[in-house]
């Protein structure tokens, strides 16, 4: 029988609180939590009593039992549950070793992010639909003020990394930026007003993620949301060295993490990189090539050049590797015409004097004038198609092709990003104070990692998975005053899906 809570009087006229189980006709006390005098001293136990209970309590059964009654006349339908949609992403959550938060209540938050993403107080009724056990919504605020004060978060990274570690030495890892949105007006020291790549102009913050080649999440952090992306970087990936004791590292990063002082600051504590450079950068870097060989390239070529980056003490010279692609020549071609249309109408007064590219203004207030500057639009045409990497790791290490290789791997960031935008809809937050929406980005964490192991191993989206098993539910029905489970029939979708993770789920 599950523990349970227990209220004594003592001999002294208090009230004990206590957890007991029972066994074999016999209570047992699996806990004394304490004694009260008064009614808040035992509303006060009674609390943090029915937090200890959630952690005994076992997770992966945490359906409502069906209570005895009077044997009805025909068939009842006394229960149903999603087993299967719940046994899968249970089995995926103790596969990657999160059971040892001995936490059912997070376990419970970070399936129905998963399966229903919406507020935390709605979550009550995802799990209700699914046929569980649901928390009180004080008991949600205990597991939230839970996560932080265990430091849930360091917990779930490193049973991340030991999932990785164990497939093989991980050497590469990839990083990226975005931002999460709040639905209210005013700024704080947290939720500011920044860049935003939606053009949003709600308080924010930046959150970073950390993630091996294939996707799969190890490091998430949160800051400010003015905070620039050139400066998120380093202090994520001290934190993960440190946490993991990492001496050997690769770094993957896209070009707005950018900067003599961010590659400095990586190269000083051992870790190699690969960081996308800015187009605007081609011109000057091939401008030697260019003069020695011209500018044509066969789709799919790569040169090789260096550039001095930083000032004084601080200036080092950097292998950037360049690729050619004639799609991408294509794509840049269309941008700059479209360009080049806004500038012509700027010249011509069609349009209002702006910051457009390739729009050059002299003179000033009534002599002001705005010409097309067709010195900047031929050296943008003649790097189109060019897109450069940044790096630490010299050509007889990782040639040119595999530096190139290795940063096209970065959509795998980009692709954990979306899922945790789309599927897990981890924005807009709606938590108020810091701790919250910390304990909020953990378990998004937590569900993105469930998620993306599961999608490894099944070969279909998350979406698609939760989909196909929600709507097959186990019935217990009472007939005749006995209780039968009945088991759904599955689908082809579903009975391939079960098929390649038969060790979760035990179908």
């Amino acid at each position: 029988m599950s523990p349970f809570l227990r209220k004594v009087k003592t001999a002294s006229g208090a009230t004990a609180v206590q957890i007991v189980e029972k066994r074999n006709g016999q209570r047992r006390i699996v806990e004394h939590v304490g004694s009260a005098h008064d009614e808040t001293e035992l509303a006060v136990l009674l609390s943090a009593a029915q937090q200890r209970l959630h952690g005994l309590q076992d997770e992966a059964l945490p359906f409502d039992p069906v209570p005895p009654g009077p044997a009805p006349s025909g068939p009842v339908v006394e229960a149903k549950a999603s087993r299967l949609l719940w046994d899968a992403l249970m089995g995926a959550y103790r596969h990657l070793g999160f059971d040892q938060l001995g936490d059912g209540v997070f376990a419970q938050l970070v399936a129905a992010r998963i399966i229903e993403p919406t507020s935390k107080l709605d979550t009550i009724r995802v799990l209700g639909d699914l046929g569980l056990a649901t928390p009180h919504r004080n008991t949600i605020g205990n597991c939230l003020r839970r996560c932080v004060e265990r430091n849930y978060r360091g917990r779930v990274a490193t049973a991340c990394w030991a999932h990785v570690q164990a497939a093989g030495p991980v050497a590469l890892v990839m990083y990226d930026l975005t931002t999460l949105h709040f639905e209210i007006t005013d700024e704080d020291r947290l939720r500011k007003v920044g860049m935003s790549k939606e053009h949003r102009i709600d308080p924010q913050v930046s959150v970073g993620l950390l993630v091996d080649a294939g996707g799969f999440p190890l490091e998430i952090a949160m800051f400010d949301g003015a905070k620039a992306e050139t400066k998120t970087l380093v202090p994520v990936i001290k934190a993960f060295r440190a946490r993991h004791g990492i001496t050997e590292l690769v770094v993957v990063a896209d070009a707005g993490m950018l900067s003599a002082t961010n590659l400095n600051a990586l190269e000083d504590v051992g870790c190699r990189f690969i960081v996308g450079s800015r187009q605007s950068r081609a011109p000057y870097d091939l401008a030697d090539h260019f003069e020695a060989h011209g500018n044509y390239s066969p789709d799919g070529a790569t040169i090789e050049t260096s550039r001095a980056m930083g000032t004084g003490k601080d200036r080092r010279t950097r292998r950037v590797v360049y690729h050619y692609s004639a799609a991408r020549r294509r794509r840049e071609d269309r941008a700059i015409n479209a360009q080049i249309a806004k500038a012509e109408k700027v010249a011509a007064g069609k349009r209002p004097v702006a910051r457009d590219r390739f729009v050059t203004v002299t003179g000033d207030g009534e002599g002001k004038k705005a010409e097309v500057n067709w010195a900047v639009i031929e050296r943008a045409r003649a790097s189109t198609g060019y897109k450069g990497y940044v790096t630490n790791i010299g050509a007889d290490v990782m040639d040119a092709e595999a530096v190139v290789a290795a940063y096209h791997d970065l959509w795998h960031v980009e692709a954990s990003f979306r899922m945790t935008k789309s599927d897990l809809a981890a924005r807009p937050v709606f938590h108020h104070k810091k701790d919250s929406i910390e304990a909020h980005l953990t378990v998004v964490f937590a569900a993105l990692a469930v998620s993306r192991y599961l999608q490894q191993r099944t070969g279909v989206s998350i979406k698609r998975l939760v989909q196909t098993l929600r709507p097959l539910q186990t019935v217990t029905i009472t007939i005749a005053g006995e209780q039968v489970t009945a088991q759904p029939r599955l689908s082809s979708d579903a009975a391939a899906i079960l098929d390649k993770i038969p060790d979760l789920t035990g179908h």
